[in-house]
């Protein structure tokens, strides 16, 4: 069924009290079940458990992964198969879309634990409680909500703009509630089959599920003198090490480094092929790249001229050369300057995003005709104040933040938020990353002594506007399809919650385990199962801001300068071929900081599906079908599957010692 929208005209003309007096007529679905119990509690569970993937693979990549698809899906397929059943009536399509609110809504807590929140602690080597780390998050979540909906009246209410992925969310949950039902259902046994398949493969690689089955269930240790426990081996070049042994003619070097050192493995990591194919090749290319320049150009030349060597670390230890070391030691400077230029080129080049802020609105008459089921402006007017009073104290309070910095830094975060949100409304891209770095150079000009004087303020910069503009992108499906806005507002504080309390556990748990005396330390969070690369990024330019560059080595100042010409020159010619040209700045940078063995892994499964869909182009074909229209399913399945196998590795490590 065709969705219900204003033309051009309509939309240019007519005053918003026309426009809502429309919507109220024809679109909205009046008492049709929207935030049940029901949705509520499986917007919570999916949330949580989707979120948990989004931190497994976020550490591992520094990219966060939309959940809003994949929750569709799954609460379709649930609910379709419960009602046939006959054990509960099918979800609503409102259900379904305050559903997914929730869900994203969790999912999109991960991002300061695996960014600020994770460097902060690099930086100062202290761990936050998690008490602070769970009412930090949720305090200033809440303040995107409440800045959320006095913009959406004017965004979509008024402008209807597109806000191209909450649009594309409605039009599948259109599709799978008045079309065919088979399709929905195709898609979920893919994503299901596929999370199946792949959680199987990572149970064989993984030592725990291995020591689990082998030790406590066949018993193989008492009764086959099986000493540790058999696991197929992830990295594939093992076997070829492992036949070599330490014959090191047969070991590859460059420039006399083993590429063992540099990163240089070859692994099959489920969890990367999917995500490269949600990434897609010319952003995956971009990561490849520079990988290929950094760990086989560069840091092989590096430690050859003495630029990057073993150091002795803080207990007296001889801390060798490692990919870790290499970052640290001298890649991240160019590697971050590629990415924060480019993100910055990235935002000044697209002026319809500033435009729109300073549109002249339409003066507005009469009643409000939506007041009934509307978000209360009073809320905003009221709550914002109070919870910026409650952000500025945690800050100060937690992470020692001076009260000024506190208070300067919020004028700032809500006008990047407001930036940040009509991007998001126009393009679907959230610049947070670009934005957050204007409040820590910001704050860092002003206090250079105190790391947390940048990186909170700008951690709060990315938590409320990917909240107030993610927000308004699930808020438009539901403006598409009929829902009560307050309920989706009700929706998206659980989905807070939701995240928050599913994930700084296990953020505890993967990344800060405690030692043999219960001790825990920040020295076991960047590792080469999970690279941090965003905390990697925050922490180098908290360092940067600190130190200045006259601390780094010649070479690395070097390799900056270039490293910004470049960005510059590939951000402005995407610009001029209108997106055309194939390369990335952020996306190199990001291969900087990345495992390059992860990074040609992802690679792969870019190239699967890109090939695949060259051969298929034809839609409506078998090939079209599995290969196109079910890439969203196959790479959330690989995703999930990996992730929440892995997540369970580790409780099973924890819980067997």
């Amino acid at each position: 069924m065709a969705l219900l929208q204003l033309n051009e005209e309509q939309v240019r003309t007519w005053t918003r009290s026309q426009k809502d007096e429309w919507w109220l007529k024809n679109v909205f679905r009046g008492d049709m079940p929207q935030l049940t119990i029901r949705s509520a509690l499986t917007g919570f569970l999916l949330g949580g458990i989707l979120a948990a993937t989004a931190l497994y693979i976020a550490a591992k990549t520094g990219i966060s992964i939309g959940v809003g698809l994949t929750s569709v899906i799954l609460a379709f397929a649930l609910y379709r198969i419960m009602h046939g059943a006959g054990i509960a009536t099918d979800f609503t399509i409102l259900e379904n879309n305050c559903t997914q609110s929730i869900a994203t809504a969790a999912g999109y807590m991960v991002a300061p634990m695996i960014s600020s929140l994770a460097a902060y602690m690099l930086v100062t080597e202290r761990i936050i409680p998690w008490w602070h780390m769970v009412t930090w998050m949720c305090v200033v979540s809440i303040i995107g909500v409440l800045l959320a909906f006095p913009m959406k009246r004017r965004f979509i209410n008024e402008e209807q703009l597109p806000f191209p992925e909450g649009r594309a969310s409605g039009v599948v949950l259109d599709a799978l509630y008045t079309g065919s039902a088979s399709e929905g259902m195709f898609k979920a046994r893919l994503l299901g089959g596929t999370a199946l398949f792949t959680g199987l493969y990572q149970a064989v690689i993984s030592d725990g599920w291995m020591k689990l089955l082998q030790f406590k269930i066949l018993r193989l240790d008492q009764w086959a003198g099986l000493k540790a426990p058999w696991t197929f081996h992830e990295r594939l070049d093992a076997y070829y090490y492992a036949a070599v042994g330490k014959a090191s003619q047969y070991v590859p070097t460059i420039l006399g480094t083993d590429i063992r050192v540099l990163g240089l493995r070859l692994t099959l990591d489920a969890a990367m092929l999917g995500v490269g194919g949600l990434m897609g090749i010319a952003v995956a290319t971009s990561c490849l790249l520079g990988a290929f320049v950094n760990f086989v150009i560069l840091a092989p030349i590096m430690i050859q001229a003495g630029d990057i060597v073993a150091r002795t670390g803080p207990t007296g230890v001889l801390v060798p050369i490692s990919r870790a070391e290499i970052v640290n030691q001298w890649s991240l400077w160019w590697g971050v300057t590629m990415m924060v230029v480019g993100s910055l080129v990235s935002l000044l080049g697209r002026p319809e995003i500033f435009r729109g802020l300073f549109k002249r609105r339409a003066k507005e008459s009469g009643t409000d005709v939506l007041g009934h089921i509307e978000f209360p402006l009073w809320i905003s007017a009221v709550g914002i104040p109070i919870f910026s009073v409650l952000g500025a104290w945690t800050t100060h309070a937690f992470f020692g933040v001076p009260w000024l910095l506190a208070f300067i830094s919020l004028p700032l975060i809500f006008v990047l938020s407001v930036i940040c949100t009509n991007s998001m409304a126009l393009t679907s891209w959230t610049p947070t990353g670009a934005l957050s770095k204007i409040t820590q150079f910001t704050m860092g000009a002003i206090d250079r002594s105190n790391p947390a004087s940048n990186l909170i303020p700008a951690g709060m910069t990315a938590e409320i506007a990917s909240n107030a503009a993610n927000l308004l992108s699930d808020i438009k499906p539901g403006y598409m399809l009929g829902a009560k806005p307050r309920q989706q507002a009700i929706g998206h504080v659980i989905g807070i919650f939701a995240g928050a309390l599913a994930c700084v556990p296990l953020f505890f748990l993967l990344f800060l385990p405690p030692d043999a005396n219960g001790v825990r330390s920040v020295s076991t969070m960047v590792s080469d199962n999970f690279a941090f690369p965003a905390a990697l990024q925050w922490k180098g330019v908290a360092e940067l801001i600190a130190k200045g560059v006259s601390a780094l080595p010649y070479s690395a100042v070097v390799s900056m300068i270039v490293a910004a010409v470049a960005a510059v020159t590939i951000e402005v010619a995407r610009m001029v071929t209108r997106g055309r040209f194939p390369l990335s700045a952020v996306s190199i940078g990001l291969g900087v900081v990345l495992p390059p063995e992860s990074t040609f892994a992802m690679w792969i499964g870019a190239m699967i599906f890109w090939v695949a869909a060259r051969r298929n182009p034809t839609a409506g074909t078998r090939g079209n079908r599995f290969w196109v229209e079910g890439m969203e399913p196959i790479c959330a399945g690989l995703i999930s599957g990996s992730a929440l196998m892995g997540i369970g590795n580790a409780i099973v490590n924890v819980l067997m010692g």
